[in-house]
């Protein structure tokens, strides 16, 4: 199984990732892109800005491919994460998945996407119109 995991400053691109996810055996890649939204906790939504403690979140996304491969037949698993601020409507993490059917591909992203929100050490600060806080202290 292939896996690509980078923490940028630049621009995300789907199309990066949907190359890294080909394989001539592949039936099904879900391409999860998420995106920065403009209201959150009923609040108007600024930016958000992310920082990581950037070995160590490698090294957790190594260790959840572990995971996925254990569970199911993937081909490639890729995650895109930025870092820095993020106005509404950009897009700070992209995440895909490449399998030979759709169903594990759904899951194995899906699970990707928990996972990543459970145990790796990327941080994400809500600036609001009115202020700013921490989503998570911790991971």
């Amino acid at each position: 199984m292939r896996t690509q995991f980078l923490l940028l400053q630049d621009d995300l691109e789907v199309g990066a990732v949907q190359k890294e996810l080909a394989h001539d055996s592949t039936g099904a890649q879900v391409i999860f892109i998420g995106t920065v939204r403009e209201l959150s906790k009923g609040k108007r939504v600024i930016a958000l800005d992310f920082e990581a403690y950037e070995p160590m979140a490698i090294k957790e996304l190594e260790k959840i491919a572990a995971e996925m491969q254990a569970k199911w037949p993937l081909h490639a698993v890729v995650l895109h994460h930025a870092l820095g601020k993020r106005l509404v409507g950009e897009v700070p993490v992209i995440a895909g998945v490449s399998a030979p059917h759709r169903k594990e591909a759904f899951e194995a992203c899906e699970y990707l996407m928990n996972r990543l929100k459970q145990t790796v050490p990327i941080w994400k600060k809500e600036i609001f119109e009115d202020g700013e806080e921490w989503v998570s202290a911790t991971p």
